[in-house]
């Protein structure tokens, strides 16, 4: 993984490595062993942003009631 990736990423920033990947890998001038190795990358980076999506779902998911307790959020029908 290169430097940049290695990095702590915001999900933007993530998005636009990957879109960036994309595009070279598109281009169809790229190596082999680069594509693959760009390949590789933008898995990583995909998993973090998966993680990253999974974690803001948890967190957008969840009430804190007023004694503090933190509860799944639940629409009362």
């Amino acid at each position: 993984m290169s430097k940049e990736a290695k990095k702590e990423l915001n999900f933007e920033e993530s998005l636009e490595k990957l879109e960036e990947i994309v595009k070279k890998l598109e281009t169809g001038d790229v190596p082999l062993d680069d594509a693959i190795n760009e390949f590789n990358e933008a898995i990583k980076i995909s998993k973090i942003c998966d993680d990253k999506l999974k974690k803001a779902e948890e967190a957008i998911t969840k009430v804190v009631k007023e004694n503090g307790e933190v509860v799944d959020f639940q629409v009362e029908e």
